[in-house]
């Protein structure tokens, strides 16, 4: 299993997403909300949570999501923005309107099935 995960990681990301969703035909862990809250993390672990509520969130078919990272410094939000700019499972996002959270959230719209 191992090797197969380094083999993965190897692979641009774009190829492991394809491959972790062909290979897992799963059903979410729990009932997936319509949001992800990030603010607080580190990036690397905001990035990787947010690679699997993404997953989860197309699975389980939703169409639009909201990624709670907070103001703060900005660089969560940069790196959530670069993640979501090169993931296969975004259609597009965009900065939350001042009621859906302003500069601390971003809206992110789901590939169609």
């Amino acid at each position: 299993m191992w090797e197969t995960l380094l083999l993965l990681a190897t692979e641009p990301q774009w190829e492991y997403n394809r491959l972790v969703m062909k290979s897992y035909n799963r059903t979410p862990r729990e009932p997936c909300s319509d949001e992800i809250d990030l603010h607080g993390l580190i990036a690397d672990e905001a990035l990787f949570r947010l690679d699997r509520y993404l997953n989860d969130a197309y699975m389980t078919g939703l169409v639009q999501v909201r990624v709670i990272h907070g103001k703060g410094t900005g660089t969560l939000r940069l790196a959530v923005r670069e993640m979501l700019n090169n993931h296969p499972l975004v259609e597009s996002f965009r900065l939350a309107h001042i009621e859906e959270g302003g500069g601390g959230a971003t809206i992110v719209e789901m590939v169609k099935y």
